[in-house]
């Protein structure tokens, strides 16, 4: 009889310590019904953690991050370049943090995402493939390159254990003077944006990297750097429909998983100078409701002035991206701002039943895409393996491939004198070592003159005075075109345009101010395959047939 009753005894509490056990991510039930679980069983901290990305200062996790990982169980992490110094540090961190997020109450894996477009923008470098970039996809206008990309900029990441990437860029090119967005582009055209950043996003997809489609609802038309303003564009809801919004009705129908918004006022349909990423009809009524989009919705980072121009401190722009439908707060610095976000965000959570439910929605949307992805058998690793680091880094075959796509994205410009003669002298003008090394690779009789990448007005006309006071000892000047510094050099040499040929790199819009230039080619990218392949036009190795895919006034191809 005893025996009997200890045994009852053991089986009641075993029931009540089953009941009441939390639900942990890795239970093998129903998705829906284990998010509810979830949710049901949080409290306001978890809750609000799971809503944030974070940023941290430095190569290694600090305490602080850790306590935020640990304790407050926050929903992902954003590595930017400062964190990125050494690949086999990062991915050490990386399995620190994750380590930590599984010894939490429910295990649930943070979101390590970073920004690793391609091209101009990588924020995680080292070994990391340098791409030719997005332009040069559009010029190239080939969608299994866009694809290719894609993928291969997933495996690496999925090396790194880095499970989130803030791409593709599907702003379209509309301003010549969008230098924020500029190469990062793929053309002036929306439908060609639209394919080639769905293939893009499937190529990453295919690797188990969330992609991320941005900015929204369209970064392409203002010449404004929303980091240091509120970029305001005057354009209408017709407008948007018919160029801005057709990639992401594209990508939302091909289940793109996540949606950055940027800090984007538009007046003519808000009839207010508000950003885009707080407010109720883009995120909620626009996105969600008429664009049928379910997935993560994203802001850009909050600690921009973009989002903090009308003098709302941090904490309540957080709550209003959240009441606007935000469902993940990007929020690089400081540890000072974090901590009055969270207490701020925590205070509303106990006396607003309304904001309770807001936040119940958002952290529903980031375990969906959670469970999505970091729970299936082609998952990115938790805990990256950094004996895979020099294996995988840079992806097997990317380096042929890339070179590839390199010589099928040049566009010739203006022919005048092409092939080169390499018998001749030429002098080599610009800013980046690749530009000088391929140079002079290939045309032994150079010299090179070097200036900075955004040289002051005092070298602008020292650098012009050197090259026309020397233009007599050379044949030819090549001068490497790359932003608005570069170009007021070049236009003071006119008077030499005959012995002028423009190697264009980054965005071409430039050459529209320098119509007598007469030889001219332009490449998309600045690492050594984008420098490469430009001097093997200019050599005559091949003659290219990609398209700018921006409109550039005074030329035509």
């Amino acid at each position: 009889m005893k025996l009997k009753c200890f045994f009852l005894l053991c089986i009641f509490f075993y029931s009540i310590t089953t009941v009441s056990a939390d639900p942990n991510f890795y239970d093998d039930i129903d998705n829906e019904l284990l998010i509810e679980k979830i949710i049901h069983a949080m409290s306001a901290e978890n809750k609000i953690g799971q809503v944030l990305m974070l940023g941290f200062m430095g190569d290694e996790p600090s305490e602080e991050i850790m306590k935020w990982v640990r304790d407050r169980q926050i929903g992902g992490i954003k590595i930017f370049g400062w964190n990125a110094n050494d690949l086999s540090i990062l991915a050490t961190t990386i399995n620190t943090m994750q380590i930590a997020a599984a010894n939490t109450t429910f295990s649930i894996p943070l979101l390590i995402a970073t920004d690793q477009e391609g091209g101009w923008v990588r924020h995680v470098r080292g070994d990391m493939s340098i791409t030719p970039g997005n332009m040069a996809l559009g010029a190239a206008d080939n969608l299994y390159d866009a694809w290719k990309t894609g993928y291969f900029i997933g495996l690496e990441l999925k090396t790194l254990g880095i499970n989130m990437n803030f791409a593709p860029v599907v702003d379209i090119y509309l301003n010549p003077k969008a230098d924020v967005i500029g190469p990062r582009a793929f053309s002036d055209d929306p439908v060609k944006t639209a394919m080639l950043g769905l293939s893009f996003f499937k190529g990453m997809d295919s690797t188990g990297v969330i992609s991320t489609a941005k900015h929204f609802p369209g970064h392409g038309d203002t010449d404004k750097d929303s980091h240091g303003t509120l970029p305001q564009l005057n354009v209408t809801m017709e407008q948007l429909n018919m160029i801005d919004l057709i990639p992401y009705k594209i990508l939302i129908s091909e289940k793109i998983p996540a949606i950055m918004v940027g800090h984007l006022a538009f007046p003519e349909i808000t009839n207010a100078l508000e950003p885009a990423s707080l407010s109720y009809f883009f995120n909620t009524e626009l996105l969600q409701r008429e664009m049928s989009f379910e997935g993560l919705i994203i802001s850009d980072d909050l600690f921009m002035y973009g989002a903090r121009s009308d003098g709302l401190p941090l904490p309540q722009v957080c709550e209003k991206g959240l009441r606007a439908g935000l469902s993940l707060l990007l929020v690089s610095r400081n540890p000072n701002e974090h901590e009055k976000i969270w207490n701020y965000l925590i205070s509303l959570m106990k006396i607003d039943e309304n904001f309770v439910h807001i936040v119940n929605e958002a952290v529903r949307k980031v375990l969906r895409t959670k469970i999505s992805y970091l729970k299936t058998s082609g998952s990115v690793p938790l805990y990256p393996d950094n004996e895979q680091l020099k294996k995988n880094i840079p992806a097997q075959g990317s380096g042929d491939f890339f070179l590839q796509q390199s010589l099928r994205s040049v566009s010739l410009l203006k022919a005048k004198g092409i092939p080169l003669d390499n018998e001749l002298k030429y002098l080599l003008a610009g800013s980046f070592s690749s530009f000088f090394y391929e140079g002079r690779e290939r045309l032994a009789k150079s010299d090179f003159h070097r200036f900075s990448y955004s040289p002051d007005s005092d070298e602008i006309q020292e650098s012009a005075d050197f090259i026309l006071n020397n233009a007599h000892k050379y044949d030819y000047i090549i001068f490497n075109l790359h932003n608005v510094k570069s170009l007021y050099i070049l236009k003071k040499l006119e008077s030499i345009k005959d012995k002028l040929i423009v190697f264009s790199v980054l965005t071409p819009v430039y050459m529209a101010e320098v119509p007598w230039v007469q030889t001219a080619i332009a490449v998309y990218g600045t690492g050594e395959d984008s420098f490469k392949a430009g001097f093997s036009v200019l050599s005559g190795d091949y003659s290219p047939d990609s398209i700018v895919p921006v409109y550039i006034e005074g030329f035509s191809y």
